[in-house]
């Protein structure tokens, strides 16, 4: 049974697993790390952990469960070096947005019967900002937790059975949970979710050079202006690494975003605007 956490990242992602651990009944040890101290102390006196730790490494040895909630060059680092410390009955988890490269590094350094366990999580939930403060235990409520886990693992009893209750624990967290393959989940997560990041971004930057100054915007600036630019407050730290490490996917989909925009701009006075409309009006319903 799982008694022993370590939440390696207390941003947004990390202290929302913490509280929403709690909510669900978690009431073993939860150890919190991150590189910034004053974020640390923000999930501990919320009560996302019960303890921080000065070593990342030395408080992922002492748990049977590891989170790495850092953003993806990160959690790749951290798995090279936990690799090589931790033991067959232990786990390690993540909740990075891409999951190609995650998965195969768990491939070639996890899984085995010697080594511990690696299970490629993707929870699809957050927040335009992030930080400790914004956590929340219901974050993971109605959403879905994909996993991307390789089926040809040969793990030791007790690693799997920490697999199988961690994933007991992300249902108990409010969450459905989902397996895709690592490819499929980086194609799908480009149209769905980096898509949206960067169109957002990109008409945030572009509204912010045009009218950015004007003193009516706040007035004239509605509902519309406030929904379709709410990505566009996204931080770029972690953004990064999903635009290195999904690069061909997210170009795929912005190429054909670029497509359908030049139609619809050659498209402003005839049928086929309303075409378009009502093949956006289906999407909506489905």
């Amino acid at each position: 049974m799982i008694s022993r956490i370590a939440i390696l990242g207390t941003g947004l992602l990390g202290t929302s697993v913490g509280l929403a651990l709690r909510e669900a009944g978690f009431k073993d040890t939860i150890t919190g790390w991150n590189r910034s101290p004053e974020q640390g102390q923000v999930a501990l006196k919320m009560g996302a952990v019960d303890a921080l730790a000065a070593d990342a490494i030395e408080a992922a040895r002492a748990s049977q469960v590891t989170l790495l909630a850092v953003p993806i060059y990160a959690t790749l680092d951290f798995m090279e070096k936990l690799a090589s410390v931790l033991g067959p009955e232990q786990l390690v988890t993540d909740v990075g947005s891409t999951k190609r490269l995650i998965t195969e590094a768990g491939t070639r350094l996890y899984n085995s019967p010697e080594r511990a366990a690696f299970l490629p999580g993707h929870p699809m939930a957050g927040k335009e900002r992030g930080g400790a403060a914004l956590g929340d235990a219901n974050l993971f409520r109605g959403a879905v937790w994909l996993f991307t886990d390789d089926a040809a693992a040969e793990r030791s009893p007790q690693a799997a059975e920490s697999v199988k209750e961690w994933r007991e624990w992300v249902v108990k967290m409010g969450s459905k949970t989902l397996d895709l393959d690592a490819a499929r989940h980086d194609e799908l997560v480009a149209w769905v979710s980096h898509l949206p990041q960067f169109t957002a971004t990109a008409l945030s930057a572009l509204l912010e050079e045009e009218v950015g100054g004007a003193p009516e915007l706040k007035d004239v600036g509605g509902r519309a202006l406030r929904e379709m630019t709410r990505l566009g407050a996204s931080p770029f730290s972690m953004w990064r690494d999903i635009a290195h490490t999904n690069t061909e996917a997210v170009e795929r989909a912005l190429a054909a975003l670029e497509q359908r925009l030049a139609y619809l701009r050659e498209n402003l006075r005839t049928p086929e605007l309303r075409d378009e409309f009502e093949r956006a009006n289906k999407f909506r319903r489905e």
